[in-house]
C-alpha cells in the first residue's frame, strides 16, 4: 500500500529545495558582502514571520556590527543590542555564546531590560538567532544570523530549526569566500613585492651604470634619497627607470 506523504513531508521537501537552491547562490557568490545578502533574502523567504533578517558580525577588536539587512529597521534593533550589550544577536554572536537564543516577547522578556521595551517601542516583539559559527584560524571572528518579527510568539520550533540549518549553510559559505578573499590577497601581496623587488633591481642597475658603484652602494644610495625626499623607496625606483633618461 503506497503512503500518502502527509503535510510535514512537503514542508520538508520545501526546505530541501529552498536550502538546495541557495546553495547553488553561495556557490556562485563572489564575495562575502554577496553570500551575506543571498543569505538574508533566503532567510526571509522561509522562516515563516519574519519581518526584517540581519546579519551580525564580530570585529577583530571584539565589537559588533551589521554588514547586511532586509530593512534600515533591522539595522536600528541590532545597534540596540550593540549599545546595550544584551539580546539574542550580541549573545549568539560571541565566541562562547549559545548556538541559538529566542525571545518570544521582547516587552516582558526579563534577560534584557533595556534592549526588550527599546525593541517594543520600534514595534518588534519576537527575535530569533543563530551563531554564524566562528573561524577556525585566528583572529576566529564570529556573528549571528537574527530574525525579527512585530507580533509575539511568532518562531516556533520548527522556524528556529529551519533558522539553524540556514546558519550551518552561511557559516560554511562564508569560510570559503573569507578563504578565497584571504587567497587572493595573499597572490596580490605576493605579485606587489615581486614587482618591487623587480622595479627597485633595475634602478640599482641604472644607478650602477651610470655612476660606476657596486650593487649595496646603489642601494643605499636610493634607500637614502628616499629617506630625505620622504618618498617611497618602490616610488622612486619606478620614477627613476621610467625618466632614467634625465638622470644626472
Amino acid at each position: 500500500m503506497a503512503i500518502e506523504p502527509d503535510e510535514g513531508d512537503s514542508d520538508l521537501g520545501w526546505l530541501a529545495g529552498q536550502l538546495v537552491g541557495l546553495t547553488t547562490d553561495l556557490l556562485a557568490a563572489g564575495s562575502v558582502v554577496d553570500v551575506l545578502e543571498r543569505v538574508v533574502v533566503t532567510t526571509k523567504d522561509i522562516v515563516a514571520g519574519a519581518d526584517l533578517v540581519s546579519v551580525t558580525l564580530r570585529a577583530p577588536d571584539g565589537g559588533f556590527h551589521t554588514p547586511v539587512s532586509t530593512d534600515a529597521a533591522a539595522d536600528d534593533l541590532d545597534r540596540l543590542q550593540y549599545e546595550f550589550g544584551e539580546g539574542c544577536c550580541v549573545e549568539c554572536a560571541r565566541e562562547d555564546g549559545p548556538a541559538a537564543a529566542h525571545s518570544p516577547d521582547l516587552a516582558v522578556d526579563g534577560r534584557w531590560p533595556r534592549f526588550g521595551p527599546a525593541a517594543a517601542a520600534l514595534g518588534f516583539r519576537s527575535l530569533a538567532s543563530v551563531a554564524l559559527l566562528p573561524d577556525v584560524r585566528a583572529p576566529r571572528l564570529s556573528g549571528a544570523l537574527n530574525v525579527y518579527s512585530r507580533a509575539p510568539h511568532v518562531f516556533d520550533s520548527g522556524d528556529r530549526d529551519a533558522l539553524m540549518l540556514l546558519g550551518t549553510h552561511a557559516s560554511l559559505a562564508l569560510a570559503a569566500a573569507e578563504g578565497v578573499t584571504r587567497e587572493q590577497l595573499r597572490v596580490e601581496q605576493l605579485r606587489e613585492a615581486l614587482d618591487t623587488r623587480d622595479v627597485i633591481g633595475q634602478a640599482k642597475g641604472i644607478l650602477m651604470v651610470r655612476r660606476g658603484i657596486g650593487a649595496d652602494e646603489a642601494f643605499d644610495t636610493l634607500r637614502r634619497t628616499s629617506q630625505n625626499i620622504n618618498v617611497k623607496l618602490r616610488d622612486l625606483a619606478k620614477t627613476l627607470v621610467n625618466r632614467h633618461h634625465l638622470l644626472d
